[in-house]
């Protein structure tokens, strides 16, 4: 069993940045991990994903060049850089790992997720 909880939410003005951690207790090795977000009304989209060793990493277009996906396998880590943000990044972000092996991860192969940690970028 793997616990996933997210830290680093919170309110900010658009331009601005955030960092979200991910912390996980439980075996996490070999894991993939991937960030994820929900808005209201809208469904749960991938933004990044990070395989085990950090060598591969994928990106959504809508993020791409402004956010950053890394993790420390040591404190069982997983983070979200987020740059330049925009209104439209107001979200619930939900941090997620899985043992399965498809690239990138998606909805329905992860295995767990954490409780999500809210954005939200004022204009």
């Amino acid at each position: 069993q793997v616990q996933l909880v997210e830290s680093g939410g919170g309110l900010v003005q658009a331009g601005g940045s955030l960092r979200l951690s991910c912390t996980a207790s439980g075996r996490t090795t070999s894991t993939y991990a991937g960030w994820f977000r929900q808005a209201p009304g809208k469904e749960r989209d991938l933004l990044a994903a990070i395989n085990w060793s950090g060598s591969y990493t994928w990106y959504s277009g809508s993020v791409k060049g402004r956010f950053t996906i890394s993790r420390d396998n040591a404190k069982k880590t997983v983070y979200l850089q987020m740059n330049s943000l925009k209104p439209e990044d107001t979200a619930v972000y939900y941090c997620a790992v899985t043992f399965q092996t498809g690239w990138p991860p998606r909805n329905y192969t992860i295995d767990y997720w954490g409780k999500g940690t809210l954005v939200t970028v004022s204009s």
